[in-house]
């Protein structure tokens, strides 16, 4: 090759470098535009670790790659009553938050939990847009996060215990067992229970030593947190309907240009269809995992749920109505129309 030629060859090279610069595609300038932290207690395996992961790839794609969601699971970068204050004051983007875990900051959260209120996959799809949970969107941006997805967290629960089943009211008296907050717990205690409060990441440890003599949790959940290693006997039923909410920091949404933040929001809409059932009651195959693993399990026939809402209902919408007047009897009517 003579000098001109490779000089020509240097040129060229030198050219297509600068033009690809100008571009944005090398280097630093392939960052994103912009970063959304999220925040969460799920262990990863959980179906909402697993579906907020999908959601990080979709909104990649949604938005050409110039949001990137970095996402912080299993509790490690705030503990689950941190994570509002954290999306709230800005010191990340978002999180996803269970909504009984608001407790007596926004008390009409826990209205979902009411056991076997609206645990239907129909009530589930109703509620998501509707009146009821507009009412909760407001009050949670009045706490200062804005919250963009009603994620489907489960449908159903599952009462774990070493000593016998727990198929019965009768069965729960005396038992030192996982609560969920004031308004559940007050449904274990008129079954004659002591419930205790406790984020699900602490329960195992709980139950292994002793501090619980029973557990409390999704269906799903008990697998993915290993209850079977430490519990004998579950019963399943469809007895709450627990949400996770995807909250944002609000100056740091209205920050995204409209066209980003629509496809966040579309991206979020999409994890939301993800997580809704298809169909009523607990799933078997969720049944047969826990018993595979060596947990015996059974699901309580629609008679024995209706004895434990007689048992329950009472006295948590008594608690309820207590601590909401007077949006809790508009939720209540709101439900009811669903």
């Amino acid at each position: 090759m003579t000098p001109r030629h490779t000089s020509s060859l240097r040129l060229t090279r030198r050219t297509l470098v600068a033009a690809v610069a100008a571009l944005g595609l090398a280097g630093p300038a392939l960052a994103a535009d912009f970063t959304m932290r999220i925040s969460h207690q799920f262990p990863p395996t959980h179906h909402t670790a697993l579906n907020l992961e999908q959601f990080a790839k979709d909104v990649k794609q949604a938005t050409n790659g110039r949001v990137e969601v970095q996402i912080f699971g299993a509790a490690q970068l705030f503990k689950p009553n941190q994570n509002h204050p954290a999306v709230a004051s800005g010191k990340i983007e978002a999180a996803a938050m269970l909504s009984f875990q608001w407790g007596g900051t926004i008390p009409e959260m826990s209205v979902t939990i009411i056991p076997y209120l609206m645990t239907s996959v129909a009530k589930q799809k109703a509620f998501i847009g509707s009146e009821a949970s507009r009412l909760l969107d407001a009050k949670m941006e009045a706490k200062g996060v804005k919250n963009i997805a009603w994620i489907v967290d489960t449908n159903d629960g599952i009462f774990t215990s070493n000593s016998k089943p727990l198929v019965t009211p009768a069965d729960f008296s005396g038992l030192k067992i996982r609560g969920l907050n004031k308004l559940f717990d007050s449904g274990l205690a008129a079954m004659g229970a002591g419930p205790s409060a406790m984020p699900g990441s602490e329960v195992y440890q709980a139950l292994q030593t002793g501090v619980l003599d029973a557990g409390f949790t999704g269906v799903k959940a008990a697998h993915s947190r290993k209850f079977y290693e430490v519990q004998k006997f579950g019963v399943a039923s469809n007895i709450i309907l627990a949400y996770d909410n995807l909250v944002v920091n609000p100056a740091w949404w209205n920050g995204l240009p409209p066209d980003v933040r629509a496809a966040v929001q579309k991206s979020a809409d999409k994890a939301v269809q993800r997580s809704i059932l298809t169909t009523d009651g607990v799933p078997a195959a969720d049944v047969k995992v826990l018993n595979d693993n060596g947990m015996k399990t059974v699901a309580l026939t629609k008679a024995q749920e209706k004895v434990m809402a007689d048992a329950m209902q009472p006295a948590v919408k008594k608690e309820f109505l207590a601590a909401t007047a007077p949006d809790g009897v508009k939720l209540l009517e709101l439900i009811d129309r669903l």
